[in-house]
């Protein structure tokens, strides 16, 4: 099995679900393009032990595509106890 991230029109990731192996064609298209047609969106395999595209996609991760890899949001500051 392999994971894809779908995007929205500002690269930031919505959903994350599991599907067919990259390797494997659906109606002669890679699963990226077979997904991302079928639902309207981007969409990018993504890989849990982060062997490419930099680290596993989660929802509100931002894709790079100069990169060609996820990043993760900005961890927000702590805020000061008073």
């Amino acid at each position: 099995m392999a994971y894809y991230a779908f995007l929205n029109d500002d690269n930031i990731v919505t959903e994350v679900i599991e599907g067919v192996s990259e390797t494997t064609l659906i109606d002669g298209e890679s699963p990226e393009m077979w997904y991302g047609n079928f639902r309207g969106q981007i969409c990018k395999q993504t890989s849990i032990d982060g062997l490419f595209r930099g680290t596993y996609a989660g929802i509100g991760y931002t894709y790079d595509a100069a990169l060609d890899e996820f990043v993760a949001p900005p961890t927000p500051e702590p805020v000061p106890s008073a």
